[in-house]
């Protein structure tokens, strides 16, 4: 049997579906004539009957609506086809996707990504949250295109990645005025005996934390760790706690979370890293967190 012919094929379903030659005609802009011949070469190369005549319409044989069921999904599929196509062209938008590690506050998370929205090529941005292994997985079978978090990818983890130092930041003690008034006045000795909130042990920070209270001896009463930083700073707002946030963001969430600073701590640093599968950054979306890292949050 020769090839199929699919302009054969579309003129058999144009009569199937309007019931006559001269309406099908009308619809494909040809002479009954030409459909007539054509439909007539159609059935000759397959060997079979596809119509019968019913009054002075036709009607489907059997055979021709087995045809018909095919020719339908056939020509289904090809409007799906060119769908896809005419939505590819109306938008050039390039979708980038990055996960955030819980222990990177969402504040410094967005203001490390925000820049990409503002590219010459529109990005669409695909964020998605949760645990650094878990991200980093996710980044080895490229459903995401960068991690950023709060620490070098782990050794143990036999995924090829590379670091990317964003930026550093020490801390800042932040708590609500009228915990702030009860409080005696020096800082960090104020913080002796005071409310205090602590991130969770996922963070990298959380160590290097307690041990900064131990070398100046002052000995806070922890009431909660949080695994969100965002939950962390709502009950700080409540009153019930004091909690530390890194200084770049520290003025962002004083306004927030209307709370006050109660002091600095220079040398309490948390980093914040891409993790990439590129060795040297060069995507414009990864080259343009990374500038705005350096130029602007933690210049």
């Amino acid at each position: 049997m020769a090839a199929l012919n699919f302009k054969h094929l579309r003129y058999f379903w144009m009569v199937a579906k309007t019931g006559s030659i001269a309406r099908a005609a009308a619809q494909l802009h040809l002479t009954p004539q030409s459909i007539s011949g054509q439909l007539t070469e159609f059935a000759e190369t397959l060997g079979v009957e596809l119509f019968r005549k019913a009054g002075r319409n036709l009607e489907l044989t059997d055979t021709g609506r087995h045809i018909l069921r095919h020719a339908e999904e056939i020509f289904s599929a090809g409007d799906a086809l060119l769908e896809v196509v005419r939505d590819t062209t109306r938008s050039t938008t390039t979708a980038f996707r990055v996960g955030c590690a819980d222990s990177v506050s969402k504040l410094i998370a967005c203001r490390l990504v925000e820049p990409a929205l503002a590219l010459p090529e529109p990005v669409r941005l695909v964020c998605r949250e949760g645990r650094l292994n878990s991200l980093i997985a996710e980044l080895a079978v490229h459903r995401l295109d960068m991690v950023i978090a709060d620490r070098p990818m782990p050794s143990h983890l036999s995924v090829r990645g590379y670091n990317h130092l964003l930026g550093e930041s020490g801390m800042t003690v932040c708590a609500t005025a009228a915990l702030a008034a009860s409080l005696a006045p020096a800082f960090p000795h104020c913080l002796d005996g005071a409310p205090l909130l602590l991130p969770g042990e996922d963070f990298a920070i959380y160590h290097r934390l307690l041990q900064w209270l131990a070398s100046v001896q002052v000995h806070p009463r922890i009431v909660g760790e949080f695994d969100d930083s965002a939950m962390m700073k709502a009950f700080g707002q409540s009153g019930a706690g004091v909690f530390f946030t890194p200084t770049v963001i520290a003025a962002q969430v004083c306004e927030q979370y209307r709370v006050v600073q109660l002091g600095r701590v220079d040398t309490l640093v948390e980093q914040v890293y891409a993790i990439t599968t590129e060795r040297r950054l060069s995507h414009p979306v990864t080259l343009a967190i990374s500038q705005a890292a350096r130029t602007s949050l933690f210049a």
